[in-house]
Order: structure tokens, then sequence, then C-alpha cells
């Protein structure tokens, strides 16, 4: 194995056995054995000791080279699992804060020397060569002793740019995120986590990070299994165009493309009805939209006619009055009639003119093409989703009301529990119009300017369940409103069948420019993460000896010994080597090049 300081032609075994040891005992004992003989004869007692002392010299000088291949030797015995208190990593968080970086845990740079190493040792069997130590039951624990550890930081300026972390289940994807979690927090960042799985650890442990940061007031809840702990959240109440609310409930509307006609028809009754809600004064959320969906817009048509006449068409009372005769007990038809044949021509309204299409498009019809979009408002205003998610309150209730824009504004700490091991179809309904709506908050950071406004992390646990095209749009153009995104699955294949296309799926992983690899069972991810990485050029020594006698020349004998460095393109990190990970080991390729080999401790809070 070539060393740093070494010539390029120098070659070393990594965890060859300690001759610099064995070397220590001959040097010692020539000493004590000159001195021995000094004392018997006294006539060489001066030489023998100026000799005594320069083998005790050559003794100390193997020691020193015997403890460094020690220390070499102690890095395999990390085999257990280590764990941080608050207090620690808000001194580390601190730190890093100040040199604006984050702390990912300890470990060393990954490069060519380490790669070296891992191939010679593979290519010589790893358990030849360092023993049965090698088969640990939970991993190769012998990678991270590779090089010596210390703590690793990056750039808190390449978050922006998205962090993709993968791994096996109940490998550590989710105390990573405790970790980045806290960082953030004491930060004093804004922080939207999404878990499909409910993670109770996870919820405390944010919780108790705020607690320990004296700001326990910016912890927020949420939990459909909880109702009655959990704060209310419209995803609906934030918007700048009308036209925002109807793409964010269409979105959630099962479809290849995202352009098919059930979506685009969806996105037009969404919109007719979001239109005339706002028209005559009434905040559009969830549960509205189910009731003139289901049961039709006739009733909002009408309210919103007779408002439009009152503000903009003169004597309409009375000038109606014939089309009321006309129509006898169709109140609705009069009124329409009156505004395309009278009142248009003196105030038109757009948004009446989409209402009434709506109103008056063929019944049957209507229904086949709102299939898909009513099951979507159901999932959305079912029992406890009606008050947590449209929330209509009277004045002086006690519940917590807020959205994704007010969560921002306040530095909030916000847990989105989805209860998706229970329902999971309900779940990723959740998940998703969240996302559609932070996409929109994030569209109206980038439009009206971040200067004065904090960074917002976005985590997604298991993000497979909920990604969808706003939250594409996100990690493509959010890095503009300052929001970091980090998501977690166990395989790329999640997302290929989440999305139902394995292009969206890509675009899904060329978002993210940081990616952190635990253990990986799936060869597709495995070769995914390793083709990320450069390929290197790896040393192996060739030794070769030979002997020949030549008959016919009487007593003619030659030998020959040869030793040659070969060199070989090789992977930086093996990809079968990432299925070999310990838990809470981990390969990072980050923002700028850097491949980094480390491991994470569990945060250990008051709340555990």
């Amino acid at each position: 194995m070539m060393s740093r300081s070494s010539s390029p032609y120098e070659f070393e075994v990594p965890w060859r056995p300690n001759f610099e040891a064995r070397m220590v005992w001959v040097w010692s004992g020539g000493a004590l054995l000159i001195l021995l003989i000094s004392f018997w004869a006294p006539v060489f007692r001066g030489f023998g000791a100026m000799l005594a002392i320069g083998c005790a010299f050559g003794g100390a000088i193997r020691g020193v080279q015997a403890y460094r291949r020690m220390v070499v030797d102690k890095r395999l015995e990390h085999f257990g699992k280590e764990f941080i208190t608050l207090d620690a990593l808000k001194v580390l968080a601190r730190k890093a804060a100040a040199a604006k970086q984050y702390w990912l845990g300890r470990g060393f740079p990954w490069s060519d020397i380490e790669a070296t190493k891992l191939h010679t040792l593979m290519s010589m069997g790893v358990v030849r060569t360092i023993g049965r130590v090698a088969q640990h039951h939970e991993g190769a624990y012998w990678v991270h002793g590779l090089a010596a550890e210390t703590d690793l930081f990056s750039e808190v300026a390449n978050l922006v740019g998205h962090t993709l972390i993968v791994g096996s289940t109940r490998v550590g994807k989710t105390r990573l995120f405790d970790v980045l979690i806290a960082q953030a927090i004491f930060r004093g960042e804004t922080v939207i986590i999404i878990d499909p799985k409910g993670d109770h650890g996870l919820a405390q442990n944010a919780r108790a990070v705020c607690e320990a940061n004296g700001e326990g007031d910016r912890f927020v809840y949420f939990h459909p299994a909880h109702p009655d702990r959990s704060a209310c959240i419209d995803p609906l109440r934030n918007w700048n165009r009308k036209t925002e609310l109807a793409s964010r409930v269409a979105a959630l509307i099962p479809s290849e493309t995202g352009a098919d006609p059930f979506t685009a028809f969806g996105w037009k009754v969404l919109n007719d009805i979001t239109n005339g809600m706002i028209a005559t004064g009434n905040r559009p959320n969830l549960v509205q939209l189910r009731r003139y969906v289901e049961g039709g817009p006739e009733s909002l048509l009408l309210q919103a006619l007779k408002i439009h006449f009152t503000n903009n068409v003169r004597d309409w009372e009375s000038r109606v009055a014939s089309y009321l005769r006309r129509y006898k007990d169709r109140p609705l038809q009069a009124y329409v009639a009156f505004y395309q044949e009278v009142a248009i021509n003196e105030a038109q309204s757009v948004d009446l003119d989409g209402l009434i299409s709506t109103f008056e498009h063929n019944r049957d019809h209507f229904q086949k093409m709102i299939a898909s979009l009513i099951p979507i408002l159901s999932m959305l205003t079912s029992d406890p989703l009606q008050e947590l998610l449209s929330p209509d309150f009277d004045p002086g209730h006690e519940r917590l009301v807020t959205d994704m824009s007010k969560v921002i504004r306040g530095n909030k700490v916000v847990y989105i529990g989805l209860d998706s091991l229970a329902d999971s179809t309900v779940g990723s309904a959740i998940g998703s119009i969240m996302l559609a709506d932070l996409a929109a908050v994030a569209g109206d950071r980038y439009n009206y300017g971040i200067q004065t406004l904090t960074p917002v992390n976005l985590f997604i646990d298991e993000a497979a369940e909920v990604l969808n095209q706003p939250a594409i749009q996100l990690m493509n153009k959010g890095g503009g409103a300052d929001f970091r995104v980090t998501i977690a699955t166990q395989t790329f294949a999640d997302f290929a069948s989440r999305l139902g296309d394995e292009n969206k799926a890509r675009q899904v992983l060329a978002n993210t420019n940081n990616k952190i690899a635990l253990r990986v069972l799936d060869s597709e991810t495995q070769k995914y993460i390793a083709e990320g990485m450069p390929q290197t050029k790896v040393r192996s020594m060739a030794l070769r000896y030979g002997h020949n006698v030549d008959t016919h020349i009487h007593d003619e004998y030659s030998a020959s010994y040869q030793e040659q460095i070969l060199e070989e393109e090789a992977e930086l990190f093996p990809a079968a080597m990432l299925g070999e990970l310990p838990p809470l080991h981990f390969i990072a390729r980050l923002s700028g090049g850097r491949t980094l080999k480390g491991r994470i401790p569990i945060l250990v809070t008051d709340k555990q």
C-alpha cells in the first residue's frame, strides 16, 4: 500500500503482520545482551554502552512504528453503536454553523488511497488477511478502519442542491435525519418534516431539540391518528393567483403524463368552483370543493350571479322579472339566461362564464370525467381530516390553525406524520397536497424575493410515498427560493413505481447534488451510486521467483527475483460493498466532488 508521503513506487499491504513490533524485541534484546556482555567483560564496557544505546535508539524508532501499526489494527474494534447527547450535538452544530458548515458524523475523506487499500484487501482475501474479526454479523466494519476518523463537515450552501439518502430498512436513515434536523433547528431555520411512517422517535427528538434550544413553541405537530393533539393545517389557504388552488388539488389526480383529458377536465372544474367561491366572498377549502364537485355548482352559481348583478348591473331585479316568469320554478336558469342575453353585454365575468359552462355540461359525461377527482377529495375530507385540513372554527377557539406560509414566516419546526402504515392511500394524498402547497409557497418566495427570509429545510422520509409533480418542481426550481430538500428512500425503483415513469424518477435523482448511501441491497441502486463516483487507478504488486539449472554446463545454476507494481482501473468504491456496510455507516458523494466514508451516532434525548 502506498502511503501519502512515500514515493509513487512504494507499496505496502494494509493490515500486514506487525513486523515492527518483532523488531522492537530484537533491538531491545540486543541492547540487553550487549550490556550483559559488557558487565562480564569490563574491557569492552565503554564501547558496549555506546553500542547498547545505539540498539535502544533503533528499538525506539521501531517502537513508534509498531505503535502506529497497532493503532491501525485497533480501528477494527469500532463494532458497537455510538450515541450523542443533545448538548454535545449542540456544541458541534454551533461550531459548524460559525464556519457555515454542518456536521455529518465521524469518518474520513474517501480517496484513491483508501480505494487501493480496499481493493488490495479484497484481492488478498479479507478474512485471510485480517482474520475472523472481518466476519462481523452486522457488516464490514473493517472498511471504516482504512483510515483514521475525524469529525466530518460540509458546506451549508451545498444543501441548496438537495440531498438524497438511500438505504435499506433499519440501517439508519431516520437516525441520520435526527442529526441533520437537529442542526437545522439549532441554526434557527424553518424545518418541515414529512414522515409517512409516523416515527414517534423522529417527532419526539425534533420537539426535544426545540425545547433544548429554549424554543419549545416553535414545534408544530400534525398527525391524523392523533387529532386531539394535532394542529390544523389548511393546504389551500395560501395563494396569489386563483389558478394555484385548482393546480394544487389536480396534481393529486392519478395520471401518467399529468396532461391527460381527465386531469385537464378536473382542473377546469376545480378552477371554476374556486373562482365562484372567491367571487362570492367564501374562502375555498377542501370540504367546500368536495361539496360543489359532488353535489354540483348550482347553489354557488346562483349566489355568484346575484352578487355579480348587484355589483355591476343596474336595476337588475326589475329587469330579471320577465325571465323569472318565463322559467317559473327554475330561478337559476332564469338568472343564467338573463346573464347570457343581457348582463353579459354590460358586465361580462370570465369567472361566471366558466362556472356556467360547468353547470351546463352534460351531467353523465361530467360524472365520468371527474370520477378520479371525487375519491381524492373524499380522502382529504373524511373524518378527522375534515377538521384538520379544512379548519373553519368560530372565533375564540383554542385549536392551533396554521398554514405553510405562516409556518415559514414564523421559523417553525413542523412534524407531519401521515400514518401511511394504517392507511397508505390517504397518507399519500395528505403528503402530496402538503408538497403541492409548499411548491406554491416556494414560487411566491422566488417571485417576490427572499433577501430577508430564512432558509427552509424540507425532510421527506420514505419519499416515494408522497412524491408528485409539484414536489419535482420544488426540487427543480426551489433552490432559488432557498428551499433545501432532503429525501430518503430504500431503492430508486420506489420512485419509478410511485411516479409511473422512469424518466420522472431520474428527474428526481438528477435534482439531488448530494447523495448519501447507507447499506443498499438493491443492485440497480448500488450501481447508480457507484457510477456517480469517478474511476481510480488501483496498484497491486506482482512477485516472480525463478531458478534454472543448465544440464549441459556442469554446476551452472541461475536464479531470479522480480517485483512489479501493476495499475488497473477500478471503482472508487465497489458497488457490491454498499450491501456490506454496517448499520449507521455510509458513503457520501457531496456537491463539489467530495466523497466521504462516515458513521453517525444515535441522538439521545431526555424524552427517550
